[in-house]
């Protein structure tokens, strides 16, 4: 349920939060990739705005850096 100051609800909140941990663990599995590559995968899933949302997320939160459109994972892969 959805309010004014709330438009968004909890299931879609934790979507959006299983969709940039699904990104961000394909990218630290690689260890880094083309950033067309990826989203070239990813196409079908969602679309180009969404995509650079969450590569911006991963990268605000310290864990992808983006060099020549090349994402890299920055934390100790695991």
């Amino acid at each position: 349920m959805t309010d004014e100051r709330n438009p968004i609800t909890p299931e879609q909140l934790s979507a959006a939060v299983g969709v940039i941990i699904a990104v961000g663990t394909a990218i630290r599995e690689l260890g880094r990739v083309p950033s067309g590559h990826l989203y070239a995968g990813l196409m079908g899933q969602m679309d180009l705005r969404t995509f650079e949302s969450v590569i911006e997320t991963l990268k605000k939160a310290g864990l992808v850096e983006e060099r020549n459109h090349e994402l890299i994972w920055k934390e100790p892969r695991k």
